[in-house]
């Protein structure tokens, strides 16, 4: 019988470049998706699916975010003072419970497949799931959700990566996906092998993973091993690459709505939508987008 799927790793190690200045100080993870810091939302994706144990690799200067996963006793206090209980009650959604949060450091900037690496202690060969925050999926249930569920309920899958179809002019930004059949059956289709940022011309599909993976403790051994692929980094694809022949790995389709947070545009996007589903807040930004567009 297979291990469930317990633990998950976040890698927040990034320096977020792309929105400096901002980020000189403040964790890009930490970055907000309306009034939610970026990182929470892939934590609550996480407990949905079942999740225990949280492991987040960092960063130099990233403390804000461990910070930011423990009470704030003084707040706490506060907030209860005042009668303002619904605010006590926000900020203690998305807290792992008492000791099932670990951090430990990515010291260099070495790409996706070493900040994974650094996990490795903490994993204590299991099955593990994977999180890019930079993603943010808006979808109930949820992709990582859906993918457990399949992980569980289909024995001979071991490995399972999300996917979405992307236009082919983006392929070469994402890891890609060369496939067998599609199934019928919960949006799968088997993986015979993966690519990082192929050509467009070079690409075996269109199919882009997503920042969602179910992985097997296996491939500590060859992340260990990796030497720098594309961008001159430690790629988590190349590693993926060099497992799939032993462990039966699909793709599951995600087909809910994605924004990649990674970048500004995406980040004020994800906000405006998450926005307009506030009950308190949907009409007033509502109005303000008429009002700013003059119509």
């Amino acid at each position: 019988m297979k291990k469930k799927i317990r633990k998950a790793v976040f890698p927040v190690a990034g320096l977020g470049t792309r929105f400096l200045p901002a980020t000189k100080v403040i964790p890009k993870e930490m970055m907000p998706v309306f009034n939610k810091p970026i990182v929470q939302y892939a934590v609550e994706e996480a407990m949905s699916a079942g999740i225990e144990e949280f492991i987040f690799v960092t960063g130099r200067g990233k403390v804000m975010i461990e910070d930011h996963f423990d009470i704030s006793y003084e707040l706490e206090h506060h907030l209860v003072n005042n009668n303002k209980n619904h605010y006590k009650e926000i900020i203690s959604q998305g807290i792992p419970k008492p000791g099932k949060a670990f951090f430990t450091r990515q010291q260099f900037p070495m790409g996706l497949g070493h900040a994974i690496w650094c996990a490795k202690a903490l994993i204590n060969n299991e099955p593990f799931a994977v999180l890019l925050p930079d993603e943010y999926l808006k979808s109930s249930p949820t992709c990582l959700a859906n993918m457990v569920d399949v992980y569980n309920n289909q024995a001979d899958i071991e490995m399972i990566l999300a996917y979405q179809e992307v236009a082919w002019s983006s392929v070469s930004s994402y890891g890609i996906l060369n496939t067998g059949n599609k199934t019928s059956k919960n949006s799968l289709v088997e993986v015979n092998s993966v690519v990082e940022k192929p050509l467009a011309e070079e690409a075996p599909s269109n199919y882009a993973i997503i920042g969602r993976y179910i992985l097997q403790p296996s491939i500590f051994e060859h992340l260990e091993k990796s030497h720098k692929g594309v961008g001159g980094e430690i790629q988590l694809t190349d590693s993926i690459e060099k497992i799939i022949p032993s462990h039966k790995t699909v793709g599951y389709e995600y087909v809910g709505e994605r924004f990649d947070c990674g970048n500004p545009l995406g980040l004020l996007e994800a906000s405006i939508e998450v926005g307009l589903d506030h009950p308190e807040y949907s009409e007033k930004i509502k109005d303000i987008i008429k009002r700013r567009l003059g119509s």
